[in-house]
């Protein structure tokens, strides 16, 4: 299919959001590689429908529910979870601060959730959309969106009161 749209539309529209599309992207995937080809693959798509999404109410948050599906096809394709890499023991490093550490912690926590807990709570609370803007980026019923996001928080208070952060 061959559209008529010129590639300026699209690179100008793009050039401007892709820190922050790839910054979604690591949020949801747990991993900068992961984070690359979701990014890549939904915006590909993005390009190759542009006339479409560019007239939707909010075409930034169409392409971050294309992120957010790209990896959960790429997980599904694999028949696995992608778990990232362990980081090396504290004591082979310089000792970092206590922010760091909590942020590290947190997101430990964060990667050991399913892909569509660990979407939701990052659009819950480090993109700061609400649960309708959830669901629409999910593309899934609000209640859906709020069922993911309390599942989450109740695996995550487990893992806290138990100690265990993996």
């Amino acid at each position: 299919m061959v559209t008529t749209m010129t590639p300026t539309a699209f690179e100008t529209w793009v050039r401007p959001r892709l820190p922050d599309l790839l910054r979604f992207g690591y949020l949801v995937t747990g991993s900068y590689d992961a984070a690359q080809d979701a990014v890549q693959t939904a915006l590909a798509s993005a390009y190759e429908k542009w006339e479409h999404v560019s007239t939707r109410d909010h075409p930034e948050q169409y392409v971050r529910r294309m992120i957010t599906n790209a990896h959960i096809s790429a997980w599904r394709a694999h028949g696995r979870r992608q778990v990232p890499v362990a980081e090396p023991t504290p004591g082979h490093l310089p000792d970092p601060s206590a922010a760091i550490a909590d942020h590290d912690a947190v997101w430990r926590m964060c990667a050991g959730l399913p892909p569509q807990q660990r979407a939701a709570v990052v659009l819950r609370f480090y993109e700061d959309l609400d649960y309708a803007e959830i669901a629409r980026v999910l593309d899934c019923p609000e209640a859906t969106a709020r069922s993911h996001i309390h599942r989450a928080l109740i695996r995550l208070r487990t893992q806290l009161t138990s100690g265990d952060p993996s």
